[in-house]
């Protein structure tokens, strides 16, 4: 009997210190920590980059625009922060899959064809575009890429244009 509880002791104490000493995951969340990237400007600047935009740009798209029959194209395009994380997961995973770094994003500027329908037709669009490089094995030596040139994974696009200038 006396052996019996010792052995009941040993396990008490043992799950008393399995329970004190090993590692637990800490919730993820509070461990993230929010930096603030590179190239964020305030709110001033881009009100001056805007009509910066308006006195030397908007004359000449809305005078292209006139020549489409309308009066002035888009000069903006959002996306719903949905869309943006769902194409952010959609682009890492297909860069992944195909043996690609994705290290960025690049917005372009384009314009629908003749055949977009009457809402869209001849108007400005901008679109993303995933960047980065090949993934090189462990084993490589030259490591020569930029991480900048675009990725053979299809865009985003259909964004809602908007012919109104900053802010909104």
């Amino acid at each position: 009997m006396k052996n019996l509880a010792y052995i009941v002791l040993g396990f008490v104490v043992g799950a008393v210190l399995t329970y004190y000493f090993c590692p637990r995951e800490i919730e993820q969340e509070s461990m993230t920590k929010i930096v603030k990237p590179k190239g964020v400007i305030s709110i001033e600047k881009a009100k001056e980059l805007n009509a910066n935009w308006t006195i030397h740009r908007k004359p000449a798209v809305d005078s292209a625009a006139k020549k489409q029959g309308r009066n002035q194209d888009d000069r903006s395009t959002y996306w719903s922060l949905e869309d943006v994380e769902n194409y952010l997961a959609y682009a890492q995973n297909a860069a992944d899959s195909l043996g690609y770094k994705m290290t960025g994003l690049r917005v372009y500027l384009g314009v629908y064809g003749k055949n977009a329908g009457q809402t869209k037709k001849d108007l400005t669009t901008m679109f993303i575009v995933p960047t980065g490089n090949k993934k090189m094995s462990q084993a490589s030596f030259i490591p020569i890429q930029s991480g900048k040139g675009d990725l053979p994974i299809d865009p985003l696009n259909d964004g809602d244009g908007n012919n109104g200038g900053y802010p909104q």
